[in-house]
C-alpha cells in the first residue's frame, strides 16, 4: 500500500513540473510587407527587353574580357585578407553545427581513480564499520580505501526536439556564412574592377594633360616671339607661364593619384607595392556591355547578401523556437559501470567487484524563470532585428539595380554629348591659335578655349570611366560576380 501511494505522489509531481514548465511564450509573428509586395517589374521597364535574362547570372570569367583585369581579379581571389577572414569564419561556423549535432549523441568517458576515507569512530559510519567483517575473522579496514575503474555515460534525450532545433539553427547560421562568402566574392570582384578603370581612366587623364602641356608651351613661345615683336605685352606672357605651371601642377596632382590608385589594388590582391599590368590605349574604345536585368524576384536567388540575410533570419526564428523549449522539462538518463573495491587485488574478483549505476532526471523550470524569460525576449527581438534586417536588404538591392540601370541610359547620353563638346572644342582650338598667330585674337581666347577643351576631355574619360564602372556595378547588384 505504501508504495501504491508514493507511486502516486510522483505521478502527480511529475504531472505538475510538466504542466508548470509548458506555459511557455509564443514568439512575436510580424508580416513581411516588403517581401510580400516586392515590384513584378523594375521601374525602368525600358531596361531590359528579355525578362527571361539575367546578367547577374553570368560567370565573372565572361562578363569581364580584359585579360589583364582577369588575371588581377583571379590573384585577388587567392589572396584578399578580407576574403581568406570570411572562409575561417565558415569553418567556425562548421564546427559549431559540429558541436550541436554531437549534444545529440550520449557522451561517454572511461576512468580510474582512487581515494581513502576515515570516518570517525562515533559515527554511523565509523560504528557500522567497526561492527562489520569482510570475510569471517577479518574486520573493515581503518582507513578505507577505494579503487574503482570503468565507464560512465550521460545522455540527454531530446524529447521537445529542443536539441535537433539549435541543431538546425547552426546549419542554418553556417549556410548564412556561406552566402557573406559568396557576397564578399561579389565585392571583391567589382571593387577591383572599378578601380582598374579608375586606373585606366587616371592614365588616360595623364596623357591629356601632358598634350596640354606641350600644347601650352608652343603657346609660351609664340607670345614671347609676339612680344618680342611688339604684337602682345609682357601680360600674355605671364598668363601662358602661369598656365603651364599649373597644367605641370595638376601632372604631378594625377601621377600621384595613380600611385595611390595601383597600391588600393595591390592592397586587393594582398600585396606590397608594383606595377598594374593595364593596357591603356584601347579604354576610350572600350564598349561596356548591355546589361539584362530580368525580374526582380531573382534578386531573392541570385544576391548572396540576401540570401545570407534570408538565412540568418531562419537561425534567428529557429533559436527563438529552441529558447521557447527551454521552459519545457527536460529528460536526462546518466548510467556507470566498472570495478568497485577497497583494495586494488580485489578489483579482478568477479562479481563482486561489479558496480553499476543507471539513473533517470526530469527537471524542469517550476519558480524564478526570469533568466529563461529574458533569454527568450532576447531571441524574440533578435529575429524581429533579423526579419527587418532581411526586408531592407531586399529594399536596397530592388533600388540599387532600379537606381543603376538610371544611370547607365543617363550616362550614355552625357557620353555622347560629351563627344560632341570634345569635337567642337578641339576644332575651336586650332582656330584661335591660328587666330593667335595672325594678331586677330588676343591671348585670352586662346587660353579659354585650351581650358574648356582640357575641361571636356578629362570630363569625357571620367564619363568613359563611369560607363564601364556602372555597368559592373549593376553586375554586382543584380547579384554577378560569386559563380
Amino acid at each position: 500500500m505504501k508504495t501504491v501511494i508514493n507511486n502516486k505522489i510522483i505521478l502527480s509531481l511529475g504531472a505538475a513540473l510538466l504542466l508548470a514548465s509548458c506555459k511557455a511564450p509564443m514568439a512575436t509573428k510580424v508580416q513581411d510587407r516588403v517581401k510580400d509586395t516586392l515590384p513584378t517589374n523594375f521601374a525602368d521597364k525600358q531596361a531590359s527587353q528579355d525578362m527571361s535574362t539575367n546578367s547577374g547570372m553570368t560567370p565573372w570569367r565572361q562578363f569581364f574580357t580584359d585579360p589583364n583585369l582577369v588575371n588581377l581579379i583571379e590573384e585577388s581571389l587567392k589572396n584578399n585578407q578580407e576574403l581568406l577572414i570570411t572562409l575561417q569564419e565558415i569553418e567556425i561556423a562548421k564546427s559549431n553545427v559540429l558541436a550541436k549535432k554531437g549534444q545529440l549523441s550520449p557522451t561517454v568517458g572511461a576512468g580510474i581513480g582512487a581515494s581513502v576515507d576515515k570516518a570517525g569512530r562515533y559515527t554511523s559510519a565509523g560504528a557500522g564499520n567497526a561492527s562489520t567483517e569482510i570475510k569471517p575473522g577479518k574486520e573493515m579496514p581503518d582507513p578505507l580505501g577505494n579503487f574503482n575503474a570503468g565507464f560512465t555515460a550521460n545522455w540527454e534525450l531530446d524529447i521537445w526536439k529542443k536539441l535537433r532545433t539549435e541543431k538546425e539553427s547552426a546549419v542554418s547560421h553556417y549556410l548564412a556564412t556561406v552566402e557573406g562568402k559568396n557576397f564578399v566574392l561579389s565585392s571583391l570582384i567589382a571593387e577591383v574592377a572599378d578601380n582598374y578603370y579608375e586606373l585606366l581612366a587616371l592614365d588616360n587623364q595623364l596623357d591629356i594633360i601632358q598634350q596640354y602641356i606641350e600644347l601650352q608651351k608652343k603657346a609660351l613661345e609664340i607670345a614671347k616671339i609676339q612680344k618680342q615683336a611688339a604684337a602682345a605685352t609682357e601680360l600674355a606672357v605671364k598668363k601662358f607661364e602661369a598656365e603651364l605651371a599649373k597644367s605641370k601642377a595638376t601632372e604631378f596632382t594625377i601621377k600621384q593619384q595613380i600611385t595611390e590608385k595601383e597600391n588600393e589594388i595591390n592592397a586587393l590582391l594582398g600585396r606590397y607595392p608594383q606595377p598594374i599590368v593595364r593596357s591603356k590605349e584601347s579604354f576610350m574604345t572600350t564598349m561596356p556591355q548591355t546589361v539584362y536585368t530580368g525580374i526582380p524576384s531573382q534578386l531573392l536567388s541570385n544576391r548572396p547578401d540576401i540570401k545570407q540575410a534570408e538565412l540568418e533570419l531562419k537561425a534567428a526564428q529557429l533559436d527563438v523556437e529552441a529558447a521557447r523549449k527551454e521552459f519545457y522539462p527536460s529528460l536526462a538518463i546518466s548510467a556507470t559501470l566498472g570495478l568497485e573495491a577497497f583494495k586494488p587485488s580485489y578489483l579482478v574478483k568477479m562479481p563482486q567487484s561489479l558496480a553499476y549505476n543507471l539513473a533517470g532526471d526530469l527537471a524542469g523550470p517550476l519558480i524564478n524563470k526570469s533568466a529563461i524569460k529574458a533569454n527568450f525576449q532576447t531571441a524574440d527581438a533578435k529575429q524581429i532585428q533579423a526579419l527587418y534586417e532581411y526586408d531592407k536588404t531586399i529594399l536596397m538591392a530592388y533600388l540599387d539595380v532600379a537606381n543603376l540601370m538610371s544611370k547607365v541610359k543617363n550616362i550614355d547620353q552625357y557620353y555622347d554629348l560629351k563627344s560632341q563638346e570634345v569635337k567642337s572644342l578641339d576644332e575651336s582650338i586650332g582656330i584661335a591659335n591660328q587666330l593667335f598667330r595672325n594678331m586677330r585674337a588676343d591671348y585670352l581666347e586662346v587660353l579659354m578655349n585650351q581650358r574648356d577643351a582640357l575641361d571636356s576631355k578629362m570630363e569625357l574619360i571620367d564619363a568613359k570611366q563611369q560607363q564601364l564602372s556602372t555597368v559592373v556595378d549593376i553586375y554586382k547588384s543584380l547579384g554577378g560576380g560569386w559563380k
